[in-house]
């Protein structure tokens, strides 16, 4: 098996108890020849989202029989070749949808109430005695009785909208494929973006998402509304919208996730105040990643074993 990064947790070792483990020491992920090279001999493969599994790796791993990615999502891996190889294609969904919802709302409500433009405005010592208070000093957005805006009513959408009424939100949404969800009024994505305040994304990365909130979905969102995104960067327009909010016209932003990762050093959005920026942290408390590590490798070992994997995301490779 060959594992491409150390994983929390004690999954790994016992793995490793069962049969021979090569796992990639470094911190940075293999580049892709390095991928293919340590992949080759291997009858297994445990990937992460940074890794890309496409055709002309398979095809350089005659020996591949399983693939285990530790992520919901399995954008980086092409679920088409994997198929026409009968490679089951592992993820792990479920375990980490309250904690990505978490931070959702987290960023939601640091980019309204402008937490960390204040954090900046303590430690850079403008809180001078003479400005102990002001009226209009660091004024923000109401959370409590706004409009929250669900782009995609899947698991952890419906987390955030159970999130929201907490705090007394009116919650609409939309997905794909429509759905009916306690407490959240379904609506066009068009009157959604007219209508939330504050506009949370939760749909996958598909070629049908790709841009999906694109310029012209931008502009239809309601002037001062917040944007918090913690699918996938793709889904969103940065250029578009970072002209959005230097202009004024948006309110803030709250992300976890960009179309290039690392974000480049060179990207409009990191001179932006009112943007709150994570490092595709979603998932990323010690409890979830442990259990999303364990997932993964439970994935592989029943696939391996002549079973069919818990979590497929190519299922149609068992009906070949």
């Amino acid at each position: 098996m060959f594992a491409t990064r150390r994983l929390p947790g004690p999954a790994l070792d016992e793995l490793a108890a069962e049969c021979d483990v090569d796992v990639w020491s470094d911190r940075m992920p293999p580049g892709a020849d390095a991928l293919a090279d340590r992949s080759a001999a291997a009858d297994g493969l445990v990937c992460l989202l940074t890794d890309r599994i496409d055709g002309a790796l398979l095809a350089r791993c005659p020996r591949l029989r399983a693939v285990s990615s530790v992520s919901v999502g399995v954008d980086h891996v092409d679920l088409a070749a994997a198929t026409a190889r009968r490679i089951p294609v592992g993820h792990t969904p479920g375990v980490l949808t309250e904690t990505t919802a978490d931070l959702a709302f987290a960023l939601l409500l640091a980019a309204a109430r402008r937490v960390v433009e204040g954090d900046r405005f303590v430690r850079g010592g403008e809180w001078a005695p003479e400005r102990v208070w002001e009226p209009d000093m660091l004024l923000g957005r109401d959370v409590h009785g706004a409009t929250l805006g669900v782009v995609g009513l899947g698991a952890i959408g419906q987390a955030v909208a159970r999130r929201a009424a907490g705090f007394g939100m009116r919650v609409v949404g939309w997905s794909k494929t429509p759905r009916a969800v306690p407490g959240v009024a379904s609506v066009a994505l068009g009157a959604l973006l007219a209508e939330a305040d504050f506009v949370s994304v939760h749909v996958a990365l598909t070629p049908e998402t790709r841009g999906l909130l694109d310029a012209d979905a931008i502009a239809r969102m309601k002037p001062g509304a917040v944007l918090v995104n913690t699918a996938r960067g793709g889904i969103v327009d940065e250029t578009a919208l970072a002209a959005a909010l230097a202009s004024g016209r948006l309110a803030g932003a709250g992300l976890d996730v960009f179309a290039r990762e690392p974000l480049d050093s060179a990207s409009p959005l990191l001179a932006l105040p009112n943007v709150v920026l994570t490092p595709h942290i979603g998932s990323a408390s010690e409890a979830t990643r442990a259990k999303m590590a364990t997932l993964a490798i439970r994935n592989l070992q029943a696939a391996l074993a002549g079973h069919r994997m818990p979590h497929c995301a190519n299922p149609a490779v068992y009906e070949r």
